[in-house]
């Protein structure tokens, strides 16, 4: 069982930095979705795709995954480094 583990990304839809603070540890596909003969719509026998673990710390995800014997890899998110500029700097 292979699992990633990644910090919640802001949601490009709003402002708000809610929940950014959670990391995820969610499993790594097992089998490719194929599509359903009938409706046509993607899917597989795979059930680990619907889980998805909140963690506070990303400690804490990684010691879960080494008490239940999950290969866990840490995908670390860059530092947001902001411009810091004044409105009347446009008109220089």
């Amino acid at each position: 069982m292979d699992a990633r583990i990644y910090k919640r990304p802001k949601n490009a839809m709003q402002s708000g930095k809610a929940l950014t603070d959670q990391w995820i540890l969610d499993f790594v596909p097992a089998e490719a979705k194929k599509p359903d003969p009938l409706m046509g719509w993607a899917g597989s026998g795979d059930t680990q795709q619907q889980v998805q673990l909140k963690f506070d710390s990303c400690e804490a995800a990684q010691a879960y995954a080494e008490k239940h014997g999950i290969a866990a890899r840490v995908h670390s998110v860059p530092p947001k480094t902001l411009k810091i500029q004044a409105y009347a700097d446009n008109f220089r």
